[in-house]
């Protein structure tokens, strides 16, 4: 199908008005298809005149226009051309649609568990015409109506309230005016528990192998949403402004949630069937509040074209963090973020793909590219820099001038920029195009000049890549941290230098931080004597100063100023007493995962590992049964070490910590350990499986098959990722992430060159959606050599790979460079301790 473009879009929308929509979905029809029959009432400006509507069908049936059957063949690449308008039209097509397995459409999934079948609709952002026609673009709002034919044991879940006609028979009731992105059907056999807040329905929802674990959690859950939805109604000054809202843990699916007003669907992964730590409980919380938030974000006041479709994620992200940490028991999300998240957007925004967090592109395709890390979390850390540059106040008036002038119809970025304009006092146009409409990301470092233990001078220099040569005003506090006392500064930076009056004559502090409470988005740097005292004064720091600190340090480590080895040195230091459990988690993650096994040299790996597996096992060795750190630590263990005899003892449940059980997911990352290490083989693999099917089993037997230190299984695993289009997009990425292994470099060096031979051919065989997640999984991201780079700069200059190979292939190889020259520039840093 060709990607709509905004030219397009703009014509139609101007020529079309949809008045509404009846949507009738038949889901008994087979395992392959389902018959969907749509009539559409819309008005035209234009009597006479001519437009498309969007439909990507398995067959066409028939198609009418004001009575009138139209031929069916006319349909080409998913358009079919409406002629002849009147100024009042219907359109009633009827098609046979496919279930798709990669989240592109309406999504069915046999359960493993018990045989029962689910299906969920994935029409975000241009797959609605795999589901019902329409003309898919998100001015064109319309109320919905949907009816459904079902296995009679199923239920039925939607924007609206879903009421049983009959039989297997299901209506949707009539909807606002929605946006067609924005709708969703879900059906089968789910369970169900459900309450009430302030008037408004509220309903979980599972499948029902999993009810059990729903049903552990439902009552913090529930508490949760009410929470989030009372913090939305003080901050936006408008009631939650839909009917109800129901929350449906959907398998399979390729994002994290999906925010359709009135019905949220999210990932398996945030119902615990295994122990949870208490970061896990807050992440889901936060992705909750995301949810939630956007049934004002996005379905309140929706974007009037894709370019301002990261407005409602940025807004969403700032606000689930925000309201998470003020509304409900976990205080924690700023940490986190700052931990993980903002170095997410850091890495994307000096690639070679970086754009604007504001988007622009000729078509969807483009913009939905570009909506990434950047979008989320950059536009995150922008927007709260714009509470610190404004003020708390002048944000809340904006979003409720923003929400009153727009509510249940659509706007975009200079909508919201004039709301905030007026709100503040002041234009912002300058502001804007600083932080919203410009890429990449400063950096920032410290000069300070001292004599007899006082400041005596004191400036910060801000730069910018030749690149993107943009400097950007930052409102931030400067940490002064001494031995028993600390301070801030609220400081103004501007431009290449800023004097700083404000420090001069105080005394010379232990740790100077810029950026302290982590207000502002750069990179920072440290002055010599800063990052001497950093191991003495970091533990000392407040969690969300550690946080901001360790995601600068992983940024030197990237940028090749802070050599690997000295990081996994501070990581050593950091197990033995780090309190904060976000921290733990994310910073062991990235210690693992990206320093040592991308940036340490692969000489000083083992030893430098072993040095972390040791702290873990002495600081487990002192963790009580019940402290919420015990399933972190034991977890990192887990990665870090490589003795296969104290993996196998806990398997067979010997040597564990004193409190700890394996359940389902430890005992899975410990097969996956000793699969990597040679120590399980495929048969052990196809027991444990066996033993408690289910999804959770097949992922995690899939990744650990493409672990096999064996010919054989990395041929297989191979074939099967870059040949199979019938894999679901769940085991294709389970065996993609399993394949490649520090530790069998050699096993898997021939696989390199393959990767960058076969991977154009193996592209064509996925989505956009599915193909961005395999890639970050299967670009030999260990290679790192001068060959691998040369072998991608190969594959780079040919002129027919597919749009989103190229793009991140390209992101991914200058990844890769970054890791060659860090270990090339910097060896293995500080050897031993």
């Amino acid at each position: 199908m060709p990607s709509l473009t905004h030219e397009e879009a703009r014509g139609r929308g101007s020529l079309l008005k949809v008045r509404s929509y009846h949507v009738d979905l038949d889901l008994t029809t087979g395992p392959t298809v389902f018959r969907s029959t749509t009539r559409i009432a819309f008005d035209t400006l234009e009597p006479g005149g001519e437009t498309f509507l969007d439909i990507d069908p398995a067959v066409l049936h028939s198609i009418t226009l004001n009575g009138r059957a139209l031929p069916t063949g006319n349909l080409s690449d998913g358009r079919f051309p409406l002629t002849g308008l009147a100024p009042e039209n219907e359109v009633v097509v009827v098609a046979d649609m496919s279930y798709s397995n990669e989240c592109e459409g309406l999504h069915r999934y046999v359960d493993p568990a018990d045989g029962e079948t689910y299906v969920y609709s994935f029409v975000y952002v241009d797959n609605a015409p795999r589901v019902f026609a329409c003309f898919d673009q998100p001015d064109l709002k319309a109320p919905y109506e949907f009816a459904l034919q079902t296995p009679e044991t199923w239920q039925v879940l939607g924007n609206s309230d879903a009421v049983r006609t009959g039989p297997g028979r299901w209506t949707l009731t009539e909807s606002p005016a929605l946006a067609s992105y924005l709708t969703a059907v879900v059906a089968g056999p789910y369970a169900s528990f459900r309450t009430e807040h302030d008037g408004i329905p509220l309903g979980l929802h599972c499948r029902a192998s999993l009810a059990d674990s729903l049903k552990a959690d439902a009552d913090e859950l529930f508490e949760i949403t009410a929470q989030c939805l009372d913090a939305c109604n003080e901050l936006f000054g408008v009631r939650h402004p839909f009917g109800k809202l129901d929350q449906v843990f959907v398998p399979e699916f390729s994002v994290l949630s999906l925010d359709h007003p009135g019905c949220v669907l999210l990932r398996e992964q945030y119902l615990f069937s295994s122990a949870a730590t208490d970061s896990e409980r807050e992440t889901r919380a936060v992705v909750l509040a995301h949810g939630i938030s956007l049934m004002w974000l996005a379905g309140l006041v929706t974007n009037t074209w894709w370019d301002d479709l990261w407005l409602g994620q940025s807004l969403a992200d700032y606000m689930a963090h925000r309201i998470t940490s003020e509304a409900t028991r976990f205080t924690g999300p700023p940490t986190t973020f700052a931990a993980r998240r903002k170095g997410q957007a850091y890495v994307p925004d000096q690639r070679p793909s970086t754009h604007p967090v504001s988007l622009e592109g000729p078509d969807v395709r483009t913009v939905l590219l570009d909506l990434d890390r950047i979008s989320y979390f950059k536009g995150h850390s922008a927007l709260r820099q714009l509470a610190a540059h404004v003020g708390d106040d002048a944000l809340r008036a904006g979003l409720r001038t923003f929400f009153d002038r727009h509510a249940y119809s659509t706007a975009g970025f200079a909508d919201f920029l004039a709301a905030m304009g007026e709100a503040a006092g002041t234009d912002l146009t300058d502001w804007a195009r600083a932080w919203l409409q410009s890429a990449n990301v400063n950096t920032l470092t410290p000069e300070i000049t001292v004599a007899d233990g006082r400041i005596t001078a004191a400036a910060v220099l801000q730069s910018a890549p030749d690149t993107h040569p943009v400097l950007r005003p930052h409102t931030m506090d400067i940490g002064l941290h001494y031995a028993d006392d600390s301070a801030t500064v609220r400081v103004r930076v501007d431009g290449a230098r800023t004097e700083l009056p404000e420090l001069v004559g105080r005394p010379a502090p232990d740790l100077l931080l810029l950026n302290d409470g982590d207000l502002t988005y750069a990179k920072i740097r440290f002055s010599a004597g800063s990052m001497a005292a950093l191991p003495d004064v970091l533990p000392r720091l407040s969690p969300l100063n550690r946080a901001m600190v360790w995601c600068q340090l992983l940024l030197g480590v990237q940028d090749g100023t802070f050599p690997a080895a000295d990081h996994l040195a501070l990581v050593t230091d950091m197990v033995r007493e780090e309190t904060e459990l976000s921290i733990l988690a994310e910073v062991l993650e990235q210690a693992r995962h990206d320093v040592a096994d991308r940036f340490l040299e692969p000489g000083a790996r083992p030893a430098a590992t072993a040095r972390v597996a040791d702290a873990l096992r002495a600081r487990l060795a002192r963790t009580d049964a019940d402290d919420e750190r015990l399933i972190t630590l034991f977890r990192a263990l887990t990665d870090f070490t490589a003795d296969a005899g104290e993996l196998r003892r806990w398997l067979g449940g010997k040597g564990l910590p004193g409190g700890l059980a394996l359940d389902t997911d430890l005992s899975w990352r410990v097969r996956y350990r000793l699969a990597v290490l040679g120590e399980l083989d495929a048969a052990g693999i196809a027991a444990a499986r066996d033993a408690a099917p289910g999804a959770t089993a097949d992922q995690y037997a899939a990744k650990c098959r493409a672990a096999l230190p064996d010919p054989a299984a990395k041929e297989s695993a191979w074939a099967a990722i870059t040949s199979d289009p019938d894999l679901s997009n769940y085991e294709l990425w389970a065996l993609a992430e399993g394949f490649w292994q520090p530790e069998q470099a050699a096993l898997t060096a021939p696989y390199v060159d393959r990767f960058f031979t076969e991977m154009p051919r193996a592209a064509r065989l996925r989505g956009d959606l599915v193909l961005d997640l395999l890639l970050r999984f299967l670009y030999p991201r260990y290679a790192a050599t001068p060959r691998t780079l040369e072998a991608a700069e190969r594959m780079l200059a040919l002129d027919d790979l597919p749009v989103t190979l190229r793009r991140r292939a390209a992101d991914h190889t200058d990844d890769l460079r970054r890791a060659v020259a860090a270990r090339v520039l910097l060896g293995s840093g500080r050897a031993e301790e």
